[in-house]
């Protein structure tokens, strides 16, 4: 793949990054709690009904409830990934910077909250480099890890990790291991695995949305409408079952507006409107009871001592051996 000359590859994760802190005492961190800082009108469930240009027409809600979570994650001394949309970043910088001054990591969500694989490759370059650097501007601080709107490198956007290490992306946890209509590719590995893009000349380590392997199939872990919508119980036995049981590392993801059950009703199709506002009044609640029940650290921290594969040595896709390159035409794959 060719394209605008970019970084170079990203070094390992380090000690004294920013965002990772375990010393190598005690048990290592195997709970990411990671968060995407997008307000409710940026929602995919919504994108038919709310237009990217219309976007400043509706009142910015994301402060409030962003800090909302933050003082949530305080009263656990939980420090989190917060993967920030760019358009946040441009319109409320002072927020941005909070979150890093509070002791969390930065991440990037993409500029624009579009789906990868409807980009092409100059798409995704251009917005992501927007996004990186005004939410560094913002932060004040070079970004490791990236995750998509919605999961959306699935088997025909997976060219999208090469760009991601050719612009010095060092993680992305984009890909979500099951089927569903937006997302997900469900042969892709389960646990973090350090892909070679770019014919061996680049590598980045993937960590996908976690799951919990049940009679032949995955089924999600708890994040986003899966923690909102199914039991709480649920949420409870996945994680453990992952962490406790498997003993590897697991990723809970959330979105500030799942904290503001009074966030204004947007019209849409039923199925979005289901997904969306379904079990906003108990969120808050149910992520206080995972907060209580497990250690978390951010993605950075938890990837720092996490076992990560080499898959495939040959640069292949592990996702029914497609190669992880540049569709012969924008967003349809090859």
């Amino acid at each position: 793949m060719t394209g605008p000359e970019a970084p170079g590859p990203p070094a390992p994760l380090q000690r004294g990054a920013e965002g990772v802190r375990y010393d190598g005492m005690g048990e290592p961190p195997r709970c990411a709690m990671t968060v995407d800082v997008e307000d409710y009108f940026h929602v995919e469930a919504f994108a038919r009904v709310v237009r990217r240009e219309d976007w400043d027409r509706y009142p910015l809600r994301v402060e409030e409830s962003t800090r909302r979570l933050l003082d949530l994650l305080d009263r656990h001394a939980v420090k989190a990934t917060f993967f920030v949309l760019g358009w946040i970043a441009r319109k409320a910088p002072r927020l941005v910077a909070e979150i890093r001054r509070r002791g969390h990591e930065l991440g990037c969500h993409s500029f624009w909250h579009r789906l990868v694989y409807t980009l092409s490759p100059e798409e995704l370059r251009s917005d992501l480099r927007e996004a990186t650097r005004t939410i560094e501007d913002a932060g004040q601080v070079k970004l490791r890890g990236h995750r998509a709107p919605s999961f959306s490198v699935t088997e025909k956007s997976l060219w999208a990790l090469e760009v991601l290490a050719e612009e010095g992306y060092e993680y992305d946890s984009s890909v979500f291991p099951i089927r569903h209509d937006v997302y997900g590719i469900p042969a892709f590995p389960r646990f973090p695995v350090r892909l070679e893009v770019g014919g061996g000349a680049r590598s980045i380590v993937e960590f996908p949305a976690s799951t919990v392997r049940l009679l032949g199939a995955n089924l999600p872990g708890p994040g986003g409408g899966y923690l909102r919508i199914l039991p709480l119980r649920y949420s409870l036995w996945a994680l453990r079952r992952i962490v406790e049981t498997e003993e590897r590392p697991a990723a809970v993801y959330v979105h500030p507006w799942e904290l503001d059950p009074g966030q204004p009703r947007l019209r849409g199709p039923l199925a979005s409107r289901l997904r969306h506002y379904t079990g906003l009044s108990r969120a808050e609640g149910r992520l206080e009871r995972l907060l209580s029940a497990f250690p978390f650290a951010p993605m950075g921290e938890v990837l720092l001592t996490a076992h990560i594969e080499a898959h495939p040595p040959s640069g292949r896709s592990p996702a029914a051996g497609t190669e992880a390159s540049a569709p012969s035409r924008p967003g349809t794959g090859s």
